[in-house]
Formats: C-alpha cells, structure tokens, sequence
C-alpha cells in the first residue's frame, strides 16, 4: 500500500484529513509572502510525490496562516456570470502552484478529479461545502454507473482540506445567497486539464482547468475593476465571461472558469 494510499485510508473525511506534523516546533506563519516562502521551502525542488510527510507538512505550513484580506485582495478577481475564477498566485518551483479561487453566490465546481495531483485547499474568506463521491464504477454492460456520494463536510474561513484521486471524487460549493468565498489552492504537480463527472450516469469529459495570471492591479488601470462589492470589499469583479468546453462521445458538458 503506497502512502497515499494509507492517507486515503485513514482519512475520515476527505477535508478533515489529519495530518500530525511531527516538527518540534509549530510554524509561525504571519503573511502570505511568508507562507509562500516557507512552501517553497518545504517543497524544494521536488513535487509532493508519494512522500507523506511532506504532505503533512505542507498542510501544517497552510494551518498556521490565518487569512488577511489585505495579503489577498489582488489576486481575489471574479468573472462577473461564472461560477468560479481561477487566480493564479505563486507558481512555485515548477512542480506545484498556487491558485486563489473566488466563488460566485450559489455557485459550486462540477464533480472532478484532480489529474492525480495533490490538492491543498484552505478556505480564506466565507464558508463552502465539500461532497465527496467515490469513483463511477465501471461496468462492460452499461457502462459507467451513477455515482455514489460517501459524504459531505462544511469548510470554515481557514479551515484546510485535503484531496487526492486516490480518495475519490468531489465537488465543492458556496451555497450563500449573499456572498462570495475565497479559496487558496495547492496544486502538485500542476494541471492543465482535468476530468469532470455526471452525477447520474459516472460518464466523464475533459475540462479545462487552467488558472489566469490576472489581479486587480492589473485590470484597474483599464477601468474594468470594480473592487468590493455588497458582500466583501476584497474582491474584485470584472464584466467577463470565458467558458470553455471539450466534448467526448459519452457526454457533453460545460465548465465555466
């Protein structure tokens, strides 16, 4: 049994992944400068791999960061219409990177994967649900089958969770009517492309998940920003819609970025 593996299995819940960091001294980590330096830190010039404890590290470094809007608030941009923007932040040694993720009002991504990546997530503004579905199992009659959702937590302002193919599935939504949520999200290695799954037939398509090297300072000298909003003055949302779309011969569908 590989670690992740072991993670996987001894995970209650996929957000609530606890990791014991076995370090003597806990990290003090101030700034978002400082948590980005002390990932780069942790993470060399290697990608998390199969090494646990690194990723328990990893998920430790991104604890001990309590979020301030002020660190943030540039790379917090929304496309006005989506349901989701994706920012990039850091891309840190090549084999992970960091993303802000700013979510519209009901709004939530489809049930992904995540290409056989780690993903780190910490919630930095807001509140957001986390289903957690098991793989569509795969059948020469009938092809995939509905999938089955093992179970559901609720993401707290700076509260960290964790994922990996090898757990499964998820989905993850703001089911505020009244405002945003802000996300930070560690990906490693770093993906282009991911795959996206019905909920009733398991059936999969390509969608793209490539993040914007966009903030706010650089969309405000063009007059397109309008930073703040009735629901939190750190983000930034912009009149823009991109979508993009890759079909298979099983289904169709759309992913809004």
């Amino acid at each position: 049994m590989s670690v992740l593996d072991q993670a996987a299995s001894a995970s209650s819940t996929s957000s609530n992944y606890t990791c014991s960091y076995s370090g003597n001294d806990k990290p003090q980590i101030k700034t978002m400068q400082e948590l980005i330096s002390s990932l780069n830190a942790a993470m060399g010039n290697q990608a998390l791999g199969d090494d646990l404890k690194t990723v328990r590290k990893v998920k430790q470094l991104m604890q001990a960061y309590t979020s301030q809007s002020q660190d943030w608030v540039q790379h917090a941009v929304y496309h006005e219409g989506t349901r989701y923007t994706r920012n990039l932040v850091d891309d840190g040694n090549g084999k992970y990177n960091l993303l802000i993720l700013v979510w519209g009002e009901n709004q939530s991504s489809p049930i992904h994967d995540h290409a056989g990546s780690h993903c780190m997530m910490k919630l930095l503004a807001g509140e957001l649900n986390e289903n957690l579905f098991a793989w569509p199992k795969q059948s020469s009659e009938s092809g995939n089958s509905e999938l089955n959702l093992k179970r559901t937590a609720a993401l707290k302002t700076n509260s960290v969770a964790y994922m990996h193919d090898n757990i499964g599935l998820h989905r993850i939504a703001n089911a505020s009517s009244k405002q945003k949520a802000v996300s930070l999200h560690l990906y490693s290695p770093p993906y282009q492309m991911c795959k996206s799954f019905d909920e009733k037939t398991g059936a999969a398509v390509q969608s793209s998940c490539a993040a914007e090297r966009l903030t706010r300072l650089d969309i405000e000298p063009q007059g397109l920003g309008q930073q703040g909003s009735v629901n939190h003055p750190s983000i930034t949302t912009i009149k823009s819609l991109r979508c993009q779309q890759e079909t298979s011969s099983i289904t169709s569908m759309k992913l809004c970025l």
